[in-house]
């Protein structure tokens, strides 16, 4: 093949939807499965998400935290157990009724989440106060019969990691809780350069059986928000309802203050979103699996020899670098195919690079090439240093448009006008009625999003219906 490799991809300001789902297909990223609504993560997806788990895994267990395992079939009558959980997941729940050729006796549901299955076994294993904290995450696929999908996003199956602890009392509770969040936070704003607001859930848009939600939400470039990750404090609903007590040392029976909290593979729907322009997909340093690529000019020896060593002095300051000395390739199409998978910056070696001293390096945040030179083996620093600066301004491009389209409003008009164009994040007074809620949602597809952490007690009166209310909630459209 000749010339340049066809990007084949819509441009993301004539059309963001389908531009989303041409860069995930043709930077093979993902891929659709045979069954509806479920997707095939390719490795160049799946290698994101290790650098996501190695991350966080290594995070949780700093903080005490262990993996475990739980089945993924759970009994029907364990989710029955607490009310409002069982009604919040019933219509995306899948049943299996027949096995093994015969039909069930009980019915197992597919796990979509595993509270349930897992609080079962917490109510054999804690008995005294010296069973806690109990700490425990897992890393696993869950089942969520979604009517809507769109890859990462929202899919019918993905994968996560779900931790689920348990405690003494509920300040002990609520500070793991926002421990968690912490992490989450520095992971979404320092590895995949997405700014987060963080706050909590109202009533109606809280985890179904949780006493609080914490989310952490971003704003996406068409104005519409993605729920990064959340972290609950359960408080003793599940505990009462799996009877988790422990003796505490007086040698009174206590019910325990529990936790839960998750990630999945949709951030990773949110950092194509976020970074991808019309070439396709733009990663930031952290997250990318390949950091800097590698192309020779053309085929010789000598060139042969100054890319194995320029490999061999990246890696050995940690830089993940591959070359690509493919023949059958030009040279344009290569440009062309790492461009599309979003690798930070590029590194061309040729004759005249060699002869210089001085290599041409292309970043892809900003499609400009630079001239670095090549002295005294300085070049890894360099390179460190330009990664570096690439993650920053990556970041700090977000955030300039995250508090660029965060707009403070006190008349439901100016609302209304506002979610029907730009969109983007809308700090109101709401009085906190379910009803004004819903009907704000029916009539602009906005939803409340959160009461951010830092937000004050004022004076004011509801956007929807005048009555008194004392918070500026964040409303957004979200996926």
């Amino acid at each position: 093949m000749t010339g340049f490799q066809k990007k084949q991809i819509v441009k993301k300001s004539v059309d963001s939807d389908r531009w989303y789902t041409d860069v995930i297909l043709k930077s093979e990223m993902a891929d659709y499965s045979p069954v509806k609504g479920c997707m095939i993560i390719r490795p160049n997806g799946y290698a994101v998400w290790e650098i996501i788990q190695n991350y966080l895994d290594k995070k949780f267990k700093e903080i005490g935290v262990q993996n475990a395992y739980f089945p993924l079939f759970i009994p029907n009558s364990f989710l029955k157990k607490e009310k409002e959980h069982v009604e919040g997941f019933s219509p995306q729940m899948a049943v299996v009724t027949i096995a093994g050729g015969e039909k069930l006796a009980e019915p197992l549901v597919v796990r979509p989440t595993s509270e349930t299955i897992m609080y079962d076994s917490y109510s054999r294993w804690i008995e005294s106060w010296r069973d806690l904290p109990l700490l425990l995450n897992i890393w696993n696929n869950v089942v969520r019969w979604e009517k809507r999908t769109y890859l990462f996003l929202r899919t019918t199956e993905f994968l996560w990691q779900e931790g689920h602890t348990a405690h003494a009392t509920f300040e002990d509770a609520d500070n793991f809780a926002r421990k968690i969040l912490e992490i989450y936070r520095v992971f979404d704003e320092e590895l995949l350069a997405i700014p987060v607001v963080i706050g909590r859930k109202s009533q109606s848009e809280k985890f179904p059986g949780a006493a609080i939600t914490y989310s952490l939400e971003s704003l996406m470039p068409d104005g519409k928000v993605i729920q990064m990750g959340t972290s609950h404090h359960l408080g003793d609903n599940f505990a009462r309802a799996f009877n988790i007590q422990y003796l505490d040392k007086k040698g009174e029976r206590q019910y325990v203050w529990q936790t839960s909290w998750a990630e999945t593979t949709r951030v990773i729907g949110a950092l194509i979103m976020a970074h991808g322009d019309d070439q396709g997909l733009v990663l930031p340093p952290r997250i990318a699996p390949v950091q800097v690529i590698i192309i020779p000019i053309s085929q010789n020896s000598a060139i042969a020899r100054f890319c194995d060593q320029l490999k061999t002095e990246l890696e050995e300051v940690g830089i993940r670098v591959k070359i690509d000395d493919r023949e059958e390739k030009t040279v344009g199409w290569k440009f062309n195919e790492w461009e599309l998978k979003g690798v930070p910056v590029r590194i061309e070696v040729g004759e005249k690079e060699i002869k210089s001293g001085e290599l041409t390096v292309f970043r892809r945040d900003k499609n400009e090439k630079l001239n670095i030179k090549n002295e005294n083996r300085h070049l890894p620093d360099k390179i460190i240093k330009l990664l570096d600066e690439i993650q920053k301004e990556m970041f700090l491009k977000q955030k300039k448009f995250t508090e660029e389209n965060t707009h403070t409003v006190n008349s439901y008009e100016e609302f209304k006008k506002i979610m029907s164009t730009t969109r983007g994040f809308i700090k109101a007074m709401w009085c906190e009625d379910a009803l004004c809620e819903k009907k704000i949602k029916d009539e602009t597809k906005a939803s409340t999003r959160v009461l951010p952490l830092e937000t004050k007690d004022e004076k004011g009166k509801c956007i929807y219906c005048g009555k008194q209310a004392i918070h500026r909630w964040l409303f957004a459209q979200a996926y």
